[in-house]
């Protein structure tokens, strides 16, 4: 009998993906979107300065043990932080005298109606629902922001001139008008913890209302003190120091046909001085010397700035 096999065939579809195309994003050097190191710096530590201060208010405004962690601080655009946050969501607009921008302080509902509760004297506040705030919420959070400011005002000193106050409450952070789209805001990100709960929080700050004071913030130093600086760490930089024969030019034949025992016939006086170079750069000549068993160079002439006279090229 015939023996026959089956042959099972399994075939796939070829699956081809398409690279996503590339964005290429325009960069506004006149409107920066990051921070200087010095700057990103000094505006940390006093936004950590801020959260100690604010959680300590905490702990005396709510009659539970609180504290306030620092965790972020980036420069956005005000439609970015916006697009950032929860739709429904407690944004407390700080107008600022001088500034055609607001900042905002925000935080999520539930955990400031939480606040509250603990204010009223509950000792464990039931869970609530994300709701806008009664007339009577309202005030108590307006206080504690309003203490709050004091603590930023206290711990931000010289970088904050202007006056700044609490204004208007708004719910819908799509909704806010704090600012134009472009604006650029200084936001800080911090975790606030209320008894054995953790809330997210930010403070937005407009970007033209501290970035000028920065530069006085920051301990510069003139050009004549970075110059002396940059000498005195190049100076301490090895380099490597040669001393050059005049080069000669041969053809590759002449290269490729070179043997143990051959001479090249170079165009270099007996009694032409060496060239000192440094990294190929000449900087002077010396004649041959001895120091101890060892070679030595005895500077004859000397050009640190790099450039050699017509009777050292002869």
């Amino acid at each position: 009998m015939p023996f026959v096999t089956d042959l099972l065939v399994q075939t796939s579809d070829a699956v081809t993906s398409v690279a996503p195309a590339r964005v290429v994003e325009v960069y506004d050097f006149r409107r920066p979107t990051t921070l200087a190191r010095e700057h990103s710096r000094a505006l940390e530590l006093a936004f950590e300065t801020f959260a100690r201060q604010w959680g300590t208010q905490l702990t005396a405004k709510v009659r539970v043990l609180s504290q306030v962690t620092c965790e972020q601080l980036s420069m956005l655009t005000y439609d970015e932080y916006a697009a950032s946050l929860p739709p429904l969501t407690a944004m407390v607009l700080l107008p600022v005298e001088g500034a055609g921008a607001k900042a905002v302080i925000q935080f999520p509902l539930d955990a400031v109606l939480t606040w509250v509760s603990h204010m009223l004297g509950a000792s464990k506040p039931l869970p609530t629902p994300d709701r806008t705030f009664t007339p009577i919420e309202q005030a108590l959070v307006r206080k504690l922001v309003d203490d709050a400011l004091d603590d930023l005002r206290y711990s931000l000193g010289t970088l904050l001139v202007q006056p700044i106050s609490v204004g208007t409450f708004q719910f819908n952070s799509q909704f806010a008008q704090a600012a134009s789209k472009g604006d650029l805001m200084i936001v800080a990100t911090f975790a606030i913890r209320v008894g054995d709960r953790v809330a997210p929080g930010t403070l937005a700050i407009p970007a033209e209302v501290l970035l000028p004071q920065l530069g006085e913030a920051v301990p510069t130093i003139s050009a004549a003190a970075a110059r002396d600086l940059l000498d005195a760490q190049v100076a301490t930089v090895p380099v490597g120091v040669s001393l050059q024969l005049a080069p000669a030019e041969v053809l590759p034949s002449v290269v490729l046909g070179l043997a143990v025992g051959d001479l090249v016939r170079l165009p270099h006086a007996q009694h032409r001085p060496l060239t000192i170079t440094v990294d190929g750069e000449p900087i002077g000549t010396a004649a041959v010397g001895a120091n101890g068993s060892r070679l030595a160079g005895i500077v004859v002439t000397s050009n640190p700035a790099g450039t050699t006279t017509n009777s050292e090229r002869s």
